[in-house]
């Protein structure tokens, strides 16, 4: 159809290169670069949250970086709402629009529509969180597979952000997320086309990455960052339990701030969960990305 109008995704794991495709798109296609990294989208862990540097953003327009107070939520949904009306404004602009991140859901909710969704008051929320934290992960998997053992099913136990948001949910209505999740989805704009790149990395390139750039960020004031946030918190400034705090490297950080472990031992536990969190991404990307890709093209 002639009034097609192209999105362009660039996706996948943390580490694997998106932000350099995403600039040099951008500078051929005359784009704006959109974020879609549920951290990035945080005001307050520029640097720990791998937001683009400064000669990145002298490069290119980029947009939804540190755009929301760390003590607000950020869902699949609010991010949706929010970057709608950017895409359309893009498009007006005559640009390409370019959106460029790793949370798998974001862009699911973006190309794919949402079901309607009830929104969770802050109390529940902070409940829910709590609970996950006091019974840790593996009981509180128990405890949502006695409630609601459609929703436990779907995910691994240690799922931790999907266990809480089905817990959250059902506390709020009464309802299981399944249910909601059945009822019919508010699709994207008909005239939206969306092409999307994957960027998955050889395994052991993607470690290196993974590895090296968390040593960039100890040269380049993650530790400063850490202890300004942390004390952020202390202050009552920032609430104790906000997304943040569960950035990769967050904690191993405080702990060696606090005197607690080493420094060597901080910064070996923040990369290898990093590579985990990448391994992760890389699964959630075949399966539900480039696999599905495949399966349409047969």
């Amino acid at each position: 159809m002639d009034n097609k109008q192209t999105i362009h995704i660039i996706a996948g794991p943390t580490a694997s290169g998106k932000s350099a495709r995403a600039i040099e798109q951008c500078e051929a296609l005359d784009g704006v670069i959109i974020n879609c990294d549920s951290m990035q989208v945080y005001n307050g862990l520029q640097t720990l949250t791998a937001q683009p540097p400064a000669e990145d953003l002298a490069r290119a327009p980029h947009m939804l970086y540190s755009h929301i107070h760390p003590n607000d939520t950020c869902s699949a949904g609010n991010w949706r709402e929010i970057v709608e009306p950017i895409i359309h404004d893009v498009l007006k602009q005559g640009k390409a629009p370019i959106i460029v991140g790793g949370s798998g859901l974001y862009i699911r909710a973006l190309t794919d529509g949402l079901s309607p969704m009830p929104d969770v008051p802050q109390d529940i929320r902070d409940a829910a969180v709590k609970k996950q934290e006091e019974l840790g992960n593996p009981a509180f998997h128990a405890e949502l597979k006695k409630r609601d053992p459609v929703m436990a099913e779907r995910f691994h136990p240690f799922h931790t952000a999907r266990l809480v948001r089905a817990w959250e949910v059902l506390e709020a209505t009464g309802k299981s997320l399944a249910e909601w999740q059945t009822l019919t989805r508010s699709a994207p704009p008909e005239e939206w086309d969306f092409q999307i790149e994957v960027i998955i990395p050889e395994r052991p390139v993607q470690h290196q990455r993974c590895n090296d750039r968390f040593l960039w960020m100890m040269d380049n004031g993650i530790l400063g960052e850490v202890e300004a946030f942390s004390k952020r918190i202390e202050s009552g400034e920032i609430r104790e339990n906000v997304a943040l705090v569960k950035s990769l490297g967050y904690r191993p950080l405080l702990s060696y701030i606090k005197g607690e472990i080493s420094k060597d031992d901080a910064i070996t536990q923040s990369q290898a969960r990093t590579r985990q969190y990448a391994k992760q991404q890389v699964t959630w990307f075949r399966n539900q990305i480039l696999n599905a890709k495949k399966h349409s093209e047969d």
